[in-house]
């Protein structure tokens, strides 16, 4: 025999003795990765359960992934189960704007609740206007028009920034809208949160508009630290949303916009147009909060279920009885 062959034949034999062990990683690879995947797969379908399983209830109601959105998906919810025989799936904090959009869209849902102001802006792409009622007009035209959803008329109260002052401070100086503001703020201090200072409807175009100049430069914090700063007297004024739950409970004033700086984010209900032709009850359903919730009332609902911690579907049920809805 060659050499050449009896080296061949003493790899192939030592292979064949090495071939247990150079399996046992390989089949722990080949298990390891069908692990692997298997997970993935169970996660990413996790991930979108709540929106893609078949519902249990004849219509999805969902909400962004706010306090304030969750209430009112609730006060939706509720108010359909009471003047229809319709039973409804809640999908509370669905996500952002746009997830919830993509989401009404994609058939996924069938109703949640917008702010006309965030609507035109963030999902038309349009500078908004000072104009709510335009605002309004603009979006539910081309939200009929191109995406096949009906939006209905405003619930009567607005989300948007609001400059806002300690009550003792509202009355010792006479202050009632942001003008009045101006006399004073070269001797006070501003606070509000990161991203104000960069938004177009921001600081710098609020200074400009009603030629507010502070002693110092603002101070920037996280926007649950406002309300701490204030009443503490760290700073004078701060900039936050105006139907925050502190507000009330604190005994803060929220200062007129009487130059209209800040644009609408009026709240208003958004629905499928198939689904209202589907269950045209709905219309009728809904009718009664339209127009019927005040920017006091919001943040009093915000304040019980943040600050007093209770449930949402009992808070939501009290305001609806109290409002006769």
């Amino acid at each position: 025999m060659h050499r050449g062959t009896i080296l061949a034949n003493f790899s192939i034999n030592k292979f064949r003795g090495l071939y247990p062990f150079l399996l046992r990683p390989m089949k722990k690879f080949i298990v390891f990765s069908l692990i692997c995947l298997a997970l993935m797969i169970g996660i990413t379908s996790c991930s979108n359960k709540s929106i893609t399983n078949s519902s249990s209830g004849d219509i999805i109601i969902a909400s962004k992934n706010f306090t304030e959105q969750t209430i009112l998906g609730e006060l939706l919810a509720q108010q359909i189960e009471a003047k229809t025989d319709l039973t409804v799936d809640r999908k509370p904090q669905l996500g952002g704007t746009f997830v919830c959009h993509q989401a009404i869209v994609a058939g996924k849902i069938d109703a949640y609740n917008e702010y006309t102001g965030t609507a035109y802006n963030a999902i038309l792409k349009q500078e908004v206007i000072p104009d709510p009622k335009e605002v309004y007009q603009r979006m539910k035209k081309t939200y009929a028009q191109d995406f096949k959803l009906k939006v209905m008329e405003p619930l009567g109260f607005e989300n948007t920034y609001a400059v806002i002052v300690r009550g003792e401070d509202a009355k010792d100086y006479n202050l009632k809208t942001i003008s009045d503001l101006a006399k004073y703020s070269p001797q006070w201090r501003v606070g509000f949160g990161y991203e104000f200072m960069e938004r177009k409807d921001g600081f710098p175009g609020l200074s400009k508009t009603y030629g507010i100049k502070f002693n110092q430069s603002p101070k920037i914090m996280d926007t649950g630290l406002l309300y701490r700063a204030l009443i503490q007297q760290q700073v004078q004024v701060i900039v936050a949303s105006s139907t925050d739950g502190q507000i009330a409970r604190l005994g803060l004033v929220i200062l007129e916009d009487d130059k209209q700086y800040f644009p609408p984010y009026e709240a208003t209900p958004v629905f499928r147009q198939e689904t209202l032709k589907k269950y045209p009850q709905l219309q009728e359903a809904v009718s009664p909060m339209l127009g019927k919730i005040t920017a006091n009332e919001m943040q009093r609902l915000n304040y019980l279920v943040e600050g007093e911690l209770r449930k949402v579907k009992d808070v939501v049920r009290e305001f609806r009885t109290a409002k006769g809805f």
